[in-house]
């Protein structure tokens, strides 16, 4: 301390604390050589406690108010110095001014997961994490238990104190609770209370510390369990798996790059509007396939040298399809006769009537049986 601070000691005679700082837990008023004098002026503000400390040992305790030091007020302090007859000035005490305001905006969490035996998954890990508030609650155990000789406490140093204490708590109230980890979340309120109670008998006696609000923000569980239940949701909310099976199968078939490739190969798109139509039938010859998860395989590759040919109908494109395929899908009546069809050294478009290899397929089919 400097001479103008030492100076500033002798003259000034008002002790208080201006606090600016709401994370700041105790804070030590600076005296040069800790001397007082006698007559000084101490001011406790509302939300402070201050503690006189001689040598080591704490003795008078003032709440908020205005007081004039003297031996009438500090009767403990007196007898620790061995004042019979009042004191001159100055004496030497440390005086420390304690909040016990109600600091808010603290958080804790779970650094490791917590192993818990659930009913419906087994053995599972938790994480949990959630806000807090804090207050001093006896300013003695305070000073005696955290601050030692430390000119002040703030928040910041006791925050891995206090994440210990209640992940701990919170690891023994939920193997005490045995609440299944779904139903967790509906009784977040009732396990934020509880640890709020299991908390405060952990540090009121032994920190004079108080936590007056405790909130479970949020309990998870691993990423490997919650991808199986949204799978497990999923499979409530399909409802019929085989149906659906048919019904992914025959959409796949019918779009660019499903099974089979373009225009599902040649017959693929004719499979894809035959499977829509049995589905809406309620044919269910493919159901058994389905279910076993075994979809048709898809047809054979084309032979080495084959012709391979580009189909265009309601705007789209399908392509390259082996010539024999195609020609089986025109006299199936899966390519119409206006289709449009390309190859290679052809220089436009033709429409499958005006080209000759596949016109001559046009009506190969047989006409419908009479009174169908």
């Amino acid at each position: 301390m400097g001479l103008f601070d030492r100076l500033r000691g002798e003259l000034v005679d008002i002790i208080e604390w201006v606090d600016d700082d709401r994370h700041t837990l105790v804070w030590r008023f600076p005296r040069y050589r800790n001397e007082i004098k006698n007559g000084a002026q101490l001011i406790v503000r509302p939300g402070q406690t201050a503690v006189f400390v001689s040598n080591g040992r704490i003795a008078d305790v003032f709440e908020p108010g205005h007081y004039t030091l003297d031996t009438d007020n500090l009767p403990l302090l007196s007898t620790l110095q061995g004042w019979k007859h009042g004191f001159e000035s100055p004496f030497k005490s440390e005086v420390y001014f304690v909040s016990t305001r109600t600091i808010g905006e603290l958080k804790w969490g779970t650094p490791n997961p917590i192993m818990l035996r659930d009913d419906d998954f087994g053995p599972v890990r938790l994480r949990a994490f959630g806000t807090y508030t804090l207050r001093a609650q006896d300013p003695q155990i305070l000073l005696k238990e955290l601050v030692g000789t430390d000119s002040a406490l703030e928040t910041g140093e006791i925050t891995e104190l206090m994440r210990g204490v209640v992940v701990s708590a919170f690891a023994d109230l939920l193997g005490e609770s045995k609440i299944a980890a779904l139903d967790l979340a509906a009784n977040y309120r009732e396990l934020g209370d509880d640890l709020a109670k299991m908390v405060n008998e952990r540090i009121d006696d032994e920190y004079g510390l108080e936590v007056p609000q405790l909130y479970i923000i949020n309990v998870s569980l691993p990423e490997s369990v919650e991808k199986a239940l949204d799978a497990r949701s999923s499979m409530g909310v399909i409802g019929d798996l085989g149906r659906y099976q048919q019904f992914q199968l025959g959409n796949a078939l019918g779009q660019p790059g499903g099974p089979g490739g373009g225009l599902g190969e040649g017959v693929g798109l004719g499979l894809g509007f035959q499977m829509a139509n049995q589905l809406a039938q309620g044919n269910s010859q493919l159901a058994p396939a389905a279910q076993q998860n075994a979809p048709a395989p898809p047809p054979p590759p084309p032979l080495p040298g084959a012709v391979m040919w580009h189909v265009a109908s309601g705007g789209q494109s399908r392509g390259p399809i082996p010539q024999s395929q195609l020609e089986q899908a025109v006299r199936a009546g899966q390519v119409g006769p206006d289709a449009l069809v390309w190859t290679a050294g052809m220089p436009v478009w033709e429409s499958v009537s005006r080209t000759p290899i596949f016109a001559s397929q046009l009506g190969s089919a047989p006409p419908p049986l009479p009174g169908g």
